[in-house]
């Protein structure tokens, strides 16, 4: 029997703790951890998986660290440090430096904050980054991932990739932006991935997923090599589409081609197959991009889908869950090599969930 813990956020007070038994391919879930408001976005420390760090995304702001154990038991709140905003939607820790970003989707700024020796505490000391509104509009950061040196951040409202670096010879916290990577207007940049020098996002307001090389630091932009829709064939009339996740796992020997997995809300006249992930192939050619598998879920506006770790056999499988009506968590495994999801289990008695960590 192999049994996997997951770590559940969503818009709630707590956070969920689900045990996944693959072998008869059920989820049970374990308990509730009480947490501050809305800790919508969770993920774990980079090196040790008994740190969990959350958001809280609601008007005032907050980053958020705890302990868990390894049957899924999380600590009380150890540290709560203001995010800089109102609803910080995303918050992940850097390899640089030992720091922690936040971006606040509500009021277009973010911090980037250091921790100390301890990495369940936060310094205080970062420096407030304001992302600059588009004209006639306003900021929405969503995302931050490292790249090398910089930082880089999706801007839905902007329609931008803010290139961010650290302030030389400072201390760490005290980041500033350098330039941009120009997106498509309109388009809603969400959330990214970056593989083989490449740069994948999905766009929310477009539904795309969009991939180009990384300019050169440190400004620029590129052309974009593949642009495609993610929306459904034959949707139902009154559908809303609003792209939402993109993974995409590292090759492992069970799984040695790098696809590229993306999630769909429909936040109009629901499917009754509920939303889609489809999975992408990166090909040459001039189809860059190659629609593999498209795989309905029964959740209503999937907002956070994650996969297992890799030591532990985790990443056949893929957890997701919806942000709104009662279809609760299912869990996805992969087939054909990665190229098709199915799924095996589900859990409803909590009815939405937003963000999950595999312990």
């Amino acid at each position: 029997m192999v049994n996997f813990t997951v770590i559940a956020g969503g818009y709630t007070s707590f956070v969920a703790s689900y045990l996944f038994n693959s072998d008869t391919n059920t989820v049970s879930l374990l308990g509730n951890y009480t947490t501050g408001p809305d800790p919508s976005w969770i993920i774990p420390h980079p090196t040790n998986t008994s740190i969990l760090y959350a958001t809280n995304e609601d008007d005032s702001g907050a980053v958020q660290s705890f302990t868990v154990t390894p049957d899924g038991v999380v600590s009380k709140a150890l540290d709560t440090v203001p995010s800089g905003g109102s609803s910080p939607a995303f918050g992940a820790p850097l390899p640089i430096g030992g720091q922690f970003a936040v971006v606040n989707y509500n009021s277009g700024t973010g911090l980037i904050i250091p921790t100390t020796t301890d990495p369940l505490t936060f310094a205080t000391n970062a420096t407030l980054i304001t992302f600059p509104p588009p004209a006639g509009g306003v900021s929405h950061p969503h995302m931050a991932l490292q790249h090398g040196n910089e930082t880089f951040v999706t801007d839905l409202g902007a329609d931008k990739v803010w290139r961010l670096s650290e302030a030389p010879g400072g201390d760490p916290g005290h980041w500033a932006i350098h330039g941009f990577i120009q997106q498509p207007k309109g388009s809603g940049p969400r959330h990214m991935a970056i593989y083989n020098a490449e740069l994948y996002i999905i766009h929310e307001l477009s539904s795309t997923l969009t991939v180009q090389a990384i300019p050169a630091f440190p400004n620029g932009t590129s052309t974009l090599l593949g642009n495609v829709s993610i929306i459904p064939p034959n949707p139902p009339v009154g559908s809303l589409f609003a792209g939402g996740e993109i993974l995409i796992p590292a090759p492992s020997a069970a799984f040695p081609t790098p696809y590229i997995y993306v999630s769909n809300r429909n936040t109009g006249t629901q499917d009754p197959r509920g939303d889609a992930i489809n999975v992408y192939q990166r090909t040459p050619g001039s189809v860059p991009l190659t629609l593999v598998a498209q795989v309905y879920t029964g959740l209503d506006q999937i907002r956070g889908m994650q996969f297992g770790r890799e030591d532990n056999g985790g990443d056949a499988y893929l957890m997701a869950g919806g942000v709104a009506g009662t279809a609760g968590v299912v869990v996805l495994k992969r087939t054909k090599g990665g190229a098709g999801l199915e799924i095996v289990a589900n859990n409803t008695q909590i009815p939405t969930r937003t963000s999950f960590v595999w312990l």
